[in-house]
């Protein structure tokens, strides 16, 4: 059985403003420091045997804290990144929800297949992480594998290792720093 350790990112500017950032390289604020840092102390007495990140900086730099803490050996994925929001990478919610409402209320409805102007939907998203987490759990049997990435991508991992209907893809981001653990029976 593989246990998935599922870690979000700690805080960015962007988080505390309310922009969306997809693949923008957004680093951590010192908040977003801090939380990486509380988090990995609360987890460096749980063994795990490896980290997976997005490549990220804001991920890629939370996983490493935790490896500091854990001594767990890191890899870095592109496969973990967050969703690709396309033109509304930069722009703040509030703004998007004026311009772009009829969208937001079509996506939140058929999140496979409604995404942003040159982005990306959740279809693509689950087309990249679904096999990287088979292949992990294949590569580590029995053991403790934290995934560091993303909001919507950690959405999207729990929605299909829960078998949770992809409708409810928007209600399961985690907060920032957040940490949840999902066992998987190897297939």
């Amino acid at each position: 059985m593989t246990r998935f350790v599922l870690i979000r990112h700690g805080e960015t500017d962007w988080n505390k403003e309310g922009r969306y950032q997809g693949h923008t390289d957004v680093p951590l604020n010192a908040k977003g420091r801090e939380q990486a840092e509380a988090m990995a102390e609360a987890l460096k007495n749980r063994p795990l045997q490896a980290i997976y990140a997005s490549d990220l900086q804001r991920a890629r730099d939370t996983a490493e804290i935790l490896a500091a803490a854990t001594g767990a050996p890191m890899h870095v994925d592109p496969r973990l990144r967050e969703i690709d929001l396309g033109e509304w990478e930069g722009r703040l919610s509030a703004d998007i929800q004026k311009t772009d409402m009829d969208l937001l209320t079509r996506r939140r409805v058929d999140p496979l297949d409604t995404f942003p102007p040159g982005g990306e939907g959740v279809r693509q998203v689950m087309a990249r992480v679904v096999p990287l987490l088979d292949e992990i759990a294949r590569r580590h049997p029995d053991s403790r594998v934290a995934l560091v990435s993303h909001g919507t991508t950690l959405a999207a991992v729990k929605v299909h290792l829960l078998h949770l209907p992809l409708e409810s893809i928007w209600d399961r981001e985690p907060g920032n720093a957040a940490v949840e653990e999902i066992a998987v029976e190897a297939a």
